[in-house]
C-alpha cells in the first residue's frame, strides 16, 4: 500500500509569530515523507514583474527550498524571506526526509490562505496569532480566526507569546 505524502501548510509573513508557528509545525506535525508548504501572502499592488500579474489569481508555482535565497526569484515574486525562516526550513529539510516548498499569493491574506487550502491542497495548516486585543481584532479582523472558521482542513493556531521585559 502506497503512503501518500501529507501536505502540511504553514502561513508565513516572516514575523515573530509566523516563525513560532513554523517551529511548532516542524517540532509537532511534520514527519518523514511530508511536504512542508510555506504560504506567504503579499498585499495587492502594482508590481513591475510580469510573473506577479500572471500568477495573481492562482498564486505562484510551488517554489523549491533550494531557490528561496535566489535574489532573482525573490525580486520576481516580490517576497523577502528572512534568514531565520530560511534556516528553520533548510534545517528541517536536512533532518527529516521532507520536501520544503513555498507558494506566494497576492491579495487578502484571509481569502488567499483559504484558497491555498483548497488548491494546493493542504492536509492541515498551521498559522500564527499576533495576539491582537479585542478592539484591534474587531477593526482589523483576525486572519487566523477567519481561516479557522472558513478553511476546509484542520487548522492549528499557534499563539504568539510576547516576551517583552517589564
Amino acid at each position: 500500500m502506497e503512503v501518500v505524502a501529507r501536505r502540511v501548510g504553514v502561513a508565513v509573513d516572516f514575523s515573530a509569530c509566523s516563525k513560532e508557528a513554523l517551529r511548532w509545525a516542524v517540532e509537532n506535525i511534520v514527519r518523514d515523507g511530508d511536504h512542508l508548504i510555506l504560504l506567504t501572502v503579499l498585499p495587492e499592488g502594482h508590481y513591475e514583474e510580469g510573473e506577479m500579474q500572471l500568477w495573481e489569481t492562482t498564486g505562484s508555482p510551488l517554489i523549491p527550498s533550494s531557490e528561496f535565497c535566489d535574489p532573482i526569484l525573490t525580486k520576481k515574486y516580490g517576497v523577502k524571506p528572512d534568514a531565520e525562516t530560511l534556516d528553520i526550513a533548510s534545517c528541517v529539510a536536512r533532518q527529516k526526509d521532507i520536501v520544503v516548498l513555498m507558494k506566494v499569493y497576492w491579495g487578502d491574506a484571509r481569502e488567499k490562505i483559504c484558497e491555498a487550502i483548497e488548491n494546493v491542497p493542504l492536509s492541515c495548516l498551521v498559522i500564527g496569532n499576533r495576539g491582537l486585543g479585542k478592539i484591534k481584532r474587531a477593526i482589523l479582523g483576525s486572519v487566523s480566526n477567519y481561516v479557522v472558521n472558513n478553511g476546509s482542513c484542520p487548522v492549528t493556531v499557534v499563539k504568539h507569546v510576547d516576551l517583552k521585559e517589564g
